[in-house]
């Protein structure tokens, strides 16, 4: 079994069931800071495009933000445990001055705690940041970046609206690399308009040259409203067909895992040991905290999402601080949390135990699931096997073992399984 982060994993393997789990207190949080120097062509986050001349440092907008960011944090009332992670995700974060992301950290560690050992992630784009403010990232606490490099081929960035080059790229990892930082994530995607096969492979090879602690791999969705949405259409040149993206999958899985990366998501590639915990707080289905424009918090048993426009937040953010931090959110029905557990859990390798299922749904909803997935355990696409680190000889015990899509063809296929899934269990799905 994979080296997952034993804080977040031995949590959830200790909870009795995952209503429990659900109303447990937060320990990650997620903050969103919404500029970029411009919109890449895929992109649907809701950002403000601040241009290639303004920063944290010479934006009244960065600077109003940071302020209202900060107020929403302190209103939010602190249960009782720290945060074991925190991630700065956006838009463009390292835009930020380095005394912005000081601020913002020294907000969340006053009113909540952050443990000596948290994993403080953010996201930095190649050329937004120089030798001096990286190292004051570091010294501000962030203890992990990732790096958006996307592709290794100018003509490639350059079609999806990236504001970076390939040469920016090499410049900003060796900036990395020269300051020590150990736990660096690159983000690939593959599928992008024109991108041939020797593209893709080209760009797995340079990335495995750099020699990341992570790796993120994305397939490019049409997403509505983007630029490629208006111009593009989805399966239809200039991209990839269907089979040429899912070789582009196989490719990369055959080519990470000979380099020594196990695959601990679906998306997502590691050395032992470096696995995100911030994520894996999301796909274990853990609360979670989330502040900034945009952003989704999962605490008690209630999500809520906050506006996606600056004005709507701003006023958002005002009613929220005068109301002593009181949010109205959507409860999360039984069913809805164990479609959510179940998605979010074949989205990792490891998949899930049997008998925490069985802990967890009625029998009737048992009996649906194993129907449900049948076809798809005689066509080789998921799995039923025995953990390696299993202390007991359960070969032929379903309650002792765990159940998991395949690597890569179970993977690729994951929205069929998922939809009729949620179709055989979508009436009946309940807590016993």
């Amino acid at each position: 079994m994979l080296n997952f982060s034993r804080t977040v994993y031995d949590t959830v393997k200790a909870g009795d069931n995952w209503r429990q789990i659900a109303v447990t207190p937060p320990v990650s949080a997620y903050v969103h800071v919404p500029f970029c120097r411009r919109r890449c062509f895929y992109c649907d986050f809701p950002i403000s495009v601040v241009g290639d001349r303004k920063h944290g440092e010479n934006s009244l907008t960065v600077q109003s933000y940071v302020k209202r960011l900060c107020a929403e944090i302190q209103a939010t009332p602190p249960r009782d445990r720290p945060l074991e992670t925190v991630f700065f995700g956006g838009g463009t974060p390292s835009l930020l001055s380095v005394s912005q992301l000081d601020r913002i950290l020294t907000t969340l560690d006053r009113h909540f705690g952050i443990v000596g050992d948290a994993e403080i992630s953010i996201e930095m784009d190649p050329g937004t940041f120089d030798r001096a403010k990286l190292r004051g990232f570091l010294q501000a606490g962030i203890t992990r970046v990732s790096f958006g490099a996307q592709a290794f081929q100018d003509e490639l960035l350059q079609y999806c609206g990236r504001s970076h080059s390939v040469a920016d790229i090499y410049a900003a990892f060796n900036l990395l690399d020269t300051e020590g930082v150990a736990n660096v994530s690159f983000d690939l995607m593959s599928g992008l308009p024109h991108q041939t096969p020797q593209q893709w492979e080209d760009s797995l090879d340079a990335a495995l040259k750099l020699n990341p602690a992570h790796l993120s791999l994305y397939d490019l969705i049409l997403e509505p409203g983007t630029v490629f949405d208006r111009f593009y259409k989805p399966d239809a040149e200039p991209f990839p067909d269907s089979e040429t993206a899912a070789n582009f999958y196989r490719l990369a899985q055959q080519r990470l895992t000979a380099a020594g990366y196990g695959r601990y998501e679906i998306s997502n590639y590691a050395k032992p040991g470096f696995e995100c915990r911030h994520n894996l707080t999301y796909w274990f289905d853990r609360p979670y905290y989330g502040f900034g424009l945009g952003a989704t918090s999962y605490v008690g048993g209630q999500r809520f999402a906050r506006p996606r426009t600056r004005k709507d937040y701003a006023d958002w953010v005002e009613r929220y601080v005068n109301s002593g931090g009181e949010i109205e959110g959507e409860r999360v029905s039984d069913s809805d949390l164990i479609l959510e557990t179940l998605m979010l859990r074949f989205r990792l390798a490891e998949g899930l135990a049997i008998d925490e299922l069985q802990r967890n749904v009625t029998e009737e909803t048992l009996k649906r699931f194993w129907q449900a997935i049948d076809p798809y355990l005689n066509c080789g696409w998921m799995e039923v096997y025995t953990a390696e680190n299993s202390s007991e000889d359960v070969s032929n015990d379903k309650e002792h073992r765990r159940i998991r899509l395949t690597d890569p063809e179970g993977f690729l296929f994951s929205n069929v399984i998922l939809a009729k899934l949620f179709d055989k269990l979508e009436s009946v799905a309940e807590l016993p």
